[in-house]
């Protein structure tokens, strides 16, 4: 099993001869998704999702309805290639995948909140766990947590507190472009001064580089 990190909340999982890639968004080049077996999105911001990435794939891609319904309007070419999926839904994108969550983490009281759905991939004996843009449980035992990192809706002591409810023993920070390498260095001593005394480790790892 290989997980490799790609621009900023984009991750491409590879298992027994399958690859799924989840959230291949602006910040992400279109060369992560070659030759990809199916495309996870958690939700429309651009961030996270990208048409051209999509349409630089054969490849299905599966998602909530509220995504689904921009993909129809923004690349009409994707229609038939979506498989909408709903909340605590189990289903079969070449892993077997379980759709967790239904909105959006609050950025503003008052701004509304978006859906969103996070995912938890089994590859083999290892579960992965990417939440979107949100902090909501799994539910369910994890080896590999997606922990976001940086954020407008985000503090590093929510990071933190995901980080030690779901108690993976692997954290694997995305959702990486908004800090510095200075603001990373902070949070990756605070989140392993915590983690650390479960036995949890917490990385980060650039651009193309292998968990």
């Amino acid at each position: 099993m290989r997980i490799t990190k790609f621009g900023h909340a984009c991750v491409r999982i590879e298992h027994d001869g399958t690859t799924i890639v989840l959230d291949p968004g602006v910040f992400t080049d279109p060369e992560a998704v070659d030759g990809a077996d199916a495309v996870l999105i958690t939700h429309e911001h651009p961030d996270h999702y990208l048409p051209a990435n999509l349409l630089a794939a054969d490849a299905p891609v599966f998602t909530v309805e509220a995504v689904a319904a921009k993909i129809r309007e923004d690349a009409p070419a994707l229609a038939e290639r979506i498989t909408v999926v709903a909340p605590d839904e189990t289903f079969d994108a070449g892993l077997s995948v379980r759709a967790v969550g239904e909105l959006h983490a609050v950025i503003h009281p008052e701004i509304p909140r978006i859906f969103n759905s996070g995912y938890v991939i089994t590859a083999g004996d290892t579960t992965i766990y990417h939440p979107g843009d949100s902090l909501i449980e799994p539910g369910q035992e994890i080896d590999v947590l997606l922990v976001p990192s940086s954020a407008p809706w985000l503090k590093a002591s929510e990071a933190i507190e995901f980080a030690r409810a779901v108690k993976a023993p692997r954290n694997l920070a995305i959702h990486d472009r908004i800090y510095t390498d200075a603001g990373h260095g902070i949070l990756e001593s605070q989140m392993n001064l915590f983690l650390s005394k479960a036995g949890q480790e917490y990385l980060r790892r650039a651009d193309g580089e292998d968990l």
